[in-house]
């Protein structure tokens, strides 16, 4: 599988008109590291590969993503035009938001089409407790309950039905 983090490195500093110096200063990474990734496509250690994600404010797998793959974000966009207007405002509901996060709302659809406002609004709803929530087991599963979790996860884990729909 080809490693397109160069280019995409490259890609979301242009998007945010970032410096290598910049990018640096964001991230807390020094300028030899991120200089290596762009300069002599060294593959970035995963902490690296996280801090590039957060100083960018993406999701790590888009560091990974064909370039190709992305030409469904332009599509979705077009496609869900009452976004753009609830996300402008409700500001406050999309605090902390990754590009990644708004490229997910706006590939959802309502019934029947594209979402309403108020389907854009519960979706984002929906995505921000997900997000809490996925915030809180991280700090669990690194805390002294950790195996207490995991065990709560994997009996849950069991109970569900992972059937495909079409095969029940």
């Amino acid at each position: 599988m080809p490693d397109h983090t160069r280019e995409n490195l490259l890609r979301l500093m242009a998007a945010d008109g970032l410096s290598v110096h910049a990018l640096a200063e964001r991230t807390g990474l020094d300028e030899r590291t991120i200089r290596g990734i762009l300069n002599r496509g060294k593959k970035p250690h995963i902490r690296t590969l996280h801090r590039l994600a957060d100083g960018l404010g993406v999701k790590v797998d888009e560091l990974f993503l064909e370039p190709a793959q992305l030409l469904y974000r332009r599509f979705d966009r077009q496609t869900n035009p009452l976004v753009a207007e609830v996300i402008e405002t409700h500001k406050d509901l999309f605090a902390g938001w990754t590009e990644g996060d708004f490229d997910e709302l706006h590939s959802r659809v309502g019934e029947g089409g594209a979402l309403t406002r108020e389907g854009v609004v519960a979706t984002a709803r929906q995505a921000n407790r997900k997000r809490e929530l996925h915030s809180k087991l991280e700090v669990l599963l690194e805390s002294t309950q950790a195996e207490v979790i995991e065990g709560i996860v994997e009996l849950l884990y069991q109970k569900v039905d992972l059937t495909p729909r079409s095969a029940k």
